[in-house]
């Protein structure tokens, strides 16, 4: 008995050590966004595709999409599939979520119904793409959930910068998503750099774990009409 409990706890820590060092080589992607005639580079989608071999778990915490002062609030909310959002109603009225379609498939449509202030739904998304969120009660309510396979996500600001943190080395496939502009792709490689940087850590001996990788990757869109 005792033999077994040595062993799993040094399986555990051999898997602790393993996730340590995956994580001291990833690095950051960051970029900006330019947008060909549209208003402005904000809440532009970049996240890195499908990686073959490897699958997320989703995140145990709800992601959180509220109704605030007769919006959507965030406009664009990014999940990881298999994500769980709760849908809130911070106004005095009630509203409705529902939506026509996930990733234009018209059999994915769902009502959550109508609910007054302070109640909270919740969904679990698991089909990957655009959902187009619409309030049957105000007509000029809308935003948007979108569904990605990989947890390497961002939402773009004002300015059009974005920041995917703790991206693992590796060749990837990034992409584009926005409500107005036509969706674009990238290769991107995020390189492992073993020799950079080699520094000394919080009470620890020079090493290379804290060295940071920081790739750029600047981006076009274009408006779809």
């Amino acid at each position: 008995m005792a033999k077994s409990i040595k062993i799993v706890a040094l399986s555990a820590v051999l898997a602790a050590i393993a996730s340590l060092a995956t994580s001291a080589w990833a690095g950051d992607l960051k970029g900006k966004v330019s947008a060909q005639g549209m208003h402005s580079p904000e809440n532009i989608v970049v996240y890195i595709d499908t990686i073959p071999g490897k699958t997320f778990p989703p995140p145990v915490l709800h992601a959180v999409m509220d109704q605030m002062q007769m919006e959507f609030v965030p406009h664009v909310l990014v999940i990881l599939k298999g994500t769980a959002v709760n849908f809130l109603n911070d106004d005095p009225v009630q509203h409705n979520v529902y939506w026509p379609s996930i990733d234009h498939n018209r059999a994915l449509a769902h009502n959550m119904g109508t609910w007054p202030q302070g109640i909270v739904k919740s969904y679990t998304f698991n089909n990957l793409g655009d959902v187009p969120l619409l309030c049957k009660t105000h007509s000029e309510m809308s935003g948007h959930i979108l569904v990605v396979p990989t947890p390497y996500f961002a939402v773009t600001d004002k300015e059009g910068n974005y920041m995917i943190k703790n991206v693992p080395p590796g060749q990837y496939v990034l992409k584009t998503w926005s409500e107005e502009a036509k969706p674009t792709e990238q290769a991107v490689t995020i390189k492992a750099v073993p020799d950079a940087g080699k520094q000394t850590c919080n009470n620890c001996a020079p090493c290379n774990c804290c060295a940071a990788q920081s790739t750029n990757v600047d981006l076009t869109v274009k408006k779809q009409f």
